[in-house]
C-alpha cells in the first residue's frame, strides 16, 4: 500500500469516527446559511422590483431579433466621400483616448509619490492624497464627459478631459501601490554607497517600477479606446457620435458596419497593447 492511499484510508477512518471535527462549527454554518439566504432574497427582490419576467424577456428578445434583422447585410461604403467621415471619426476616437491617457498619466505620476508609503513619510499627507484619488475615481467617465460638455461644448476636448481626469484617479492609485511594492534591497545598496533620498528614488525605485507604470498606461489606453466610443454618444466626438446619429435615424445596416469597424479597431489595439505589455513584463 502506498503512503498516499494509507493516508487517505486514515483520513476516512478519522472522519467516520469524529465527523464533528471535520465540519464547521454550528455558529459558522448558521452565519453561512443566513448569508446565502439574504443574498438569495436580495437577488429575488431586485428581479421583482426591476420588472423581470419571462414574458418581458421573450418580448425583448423578439424585438432584438427584429433589430438584428435590419442590420444584415451590413452596408459597404462604395465611395471615399462616404467612408472618409467614418475613418476620420475612428482616428478622432483613438486620438481622444491617447491624449486623455497621456494627460492623466502625466498628472498621476508625480501625484502617486504623495500616496506611496515608501516615498511619503507623512501619514496625514499620504492619507489626504489617497482619499483624493478615491474622490476622483468616484466620478464615472461618462458623468465627467457630460460635465465637461456643458463647460467646453461638444467635441473631443470634453472627452479628452473626462478620460484624463478619470485616468488620473485610477493611475495615481495604481502607481502608488506599485511604488509601495518595490524591493528595499536596491534602495539600501544605493543609500549605502552615499546617495541621498532623491538619488535613491531615481536609481533604485524608479527602475523597478517604470516597466509596471508603462504596462499600466498601455492597459489604460486600450480601455480608454473602448470608453471613448461611448463618450461620443453623449456628444464628445469620435465614432460614437456618428453611431448615435445612425441609430437615431434607423440606419441599422450602416450602424452595424460602424460597429464592426469599432470591434476591429478595439481588437487590433488590444492585441498590440497586450504584446507590448508582455514584452515589458518579460523584459
Amino acid at each position: 500500500m502506498t503512503p498516499a492511499s494509507s493516508a487517505r484510508r486514515d483520513a476516512t477512518a478519522l472522519r467516520a469516527a469524529c465527523p464533528g471535527a471535520f465540519a464547521a462549527p454550528w455558529p459558522v454554518r448558521l452565519r453561512r446559511l443566513l448569508g446565502w439566504t439574504a443574498f438569495a432574497a436580495l437577488f429575488a427582490w431586485c428581479l421583482y422590483d426591476f420588472g423581470f419576467s419571462p414574458a418581458r424577456l421573450w418580448t425583448g428578445f423578439q424585438r432584438f431579433g427584429e433589430i438584428a434583422s435590419f442590420m444584415f447585410p451590413p452596408v459597404i461604403w462604395r465611395s471615399w466621400e462616404a467612408f472618409a467621415p467614418v475613418l476620420a471619426a475612428l482616428g478622432e476616437t483613438i486620438a481622444m483616448a491617447f491624449m486623455g491617457t497621456v494627460l492623466g498619466s502625466l498628472l498621476a505620476f508625480p501625484a502617486s509619490f504623495l500616496g506611496a508609503r515608501t516615498i511619503n513619510r507623512f501619514p496625514l499627507l499620504r492619507l489626504t492624497a489617497r482619499r483624493g484619488y478615491d474622490i476622483v475615481r468616484a466620478f464615472e467617465t461618462l458623468i465627467l464627459a457630460l460635465i465637461f460638455i456643458r463647460a467646453f461644448g461638444l467635441g473631443p476636448l470634453a472627452g479628452i478631459l473626462a478620460i484624463a481626469v478619470s485616468d488620473f484617479g485610477v493611475q495615481a492609485k495604481l502607481f502608488s501601490e506599485a511604488l509601495e511594492n518595490v524591493s528595499e534591497k536596491p534602495v539600501e545598496g544605493v543609500v549605502a554607497s552615499g546617495a541621498g533620498r532623491a538619488q535613491a528614488i531615481r536609481f533604485a525605485i524608479l527602475p523597478q517600477v517604470m516597466p509596471v507604470f508603462v504596462s499600466l498606461v498601455l492597459y489604460s489606453f486600450e480601455s480608454n479606446v473602448r470608453s471613448s466610443t461611448i463618450l461620443g454618444i453623449v456628444g464628445a466626438g469620435g465614432i460614437g457620435f456618428i453611431l448615435s446619429d445612425l441609430i437615431a435615424a434607423y440606419h441599422w445596416g450602416e450602424a452595424w458596419s460602424v460597429i464592426l469597424l469599432i470591434v476591429v479597431m478595439v481588437y487590433v489595439i488590444d492585441l498590440a497593447s497586450a504584446r507590448l505589455r508582455s514584452r515589458l513584463i518579460d523584459g
